[in-house]
């Protein structure tokens, strides 16, 4: 079975090896052809505690490592320009 994989904005990193991951999902209402987006936050591991904030990151959905911690990071895709 193939594991879900999700692109995304770090929007917090003040865990320990936890991140919290913004993903958009941009989709056509299915009557008035409009497109609508959609934002879902997801915790995310960390190990190496190597994510800022505004970092591109490529997560991956594994099982679960703690109540709310479903994802874990796989790579960092680009880094922020903000620090």
């Amino acid at each position: 079975m193939p594991v879900k994989q999700e692109i995304g904005i770090v929007i917090s990193n003040k865990m320990q090896k936890t991140i919290v991951v913004k993903i958009d999902d941009r989709y056509s209402h299915p009557m008035y052809s409009k497109t609508l987006s959609k934002t879902k936050k997801y915790l995310a591991h960390d190990e190496l505690e190597s994510c800022n904030i505004g970092d591109q990151v490529l997560v991956e959905e594994c099982r679960p490592l703690s109540k709310r911690k479903r994802w874990k990071l796989v790579k960092v895709i680009s880094k922020s320009s903000l620090i």
